[in-house]
């Protein structure tokens, strides 16, 4: 049975991902005591990267912001693949967000908002964080955005 943030994404049409599998010598997250941190992830959709290209080039901002949202999502997935209930999320401490930028894009808050509007709408206060958000020249197979979450647990 799915718990409350579970329910809280299908209310908002959201559907929690398969955890994307690591392009590398990595884990999708780590359990440290009560926090759980996440490697990077990119906007992949069904195993697939959604769109390629510049942030302010190939890619226009509201796109990646919406990528930045799909990005969350995942990063969500690859917690809950590890403590098993997404319920289990005290809150999340802090968003890093990178943007692969065009040489003139200084956007990158608007796009990482795109994850940090998502993590509020789904977990609430609890979703309230600290957060980076930093332009960059390339990611990997060429993403325009990745995202990491560290998020605290709950003592059960």
């Amino acid at each position: 049975m799915a718990g409350a943030v579970e329910a809280r994404l299908a209310e908002l049409g959201l559907t929690l991902p398969d955890v994307v599998p690591p392009l590398a010598a990595y884990q999708p997250a780590v359990r440290s005591g009560v926090y759980v941190y996440t490697s990077g992830q990119l906007p992949m959709v069904g195993g697939q990267l959604a769109v390629t290209g510049k942030v302010g080039a190939e890619v226009t901002p509201d796109e990646a912001k919406e990528l930045a949202g799909t990005c969350a999502l995942n990063a969500l997935a690859a917690v809950k693949s590890l403590v098993g209930d997404l319920d289990r999320i005290a809150r999340v401490v802090k968003v890093t967000g990178f943007v692969a930028s065009a040489v003139d894009f200084t956007g990158q808050p608007g796009v990482v908002n795109g994850a940090s509007e998502l993590l509020g709408a789904v977990l609430g206060d609890k979703g309230v964080h600290a957060r980076s958000a930093v332009g960059v020249a390339v990611l990997p197979l060429d993403a325009p955005v990745e995202i990491e979450l560290q998020v605290e647990l709950t003592e059960a």
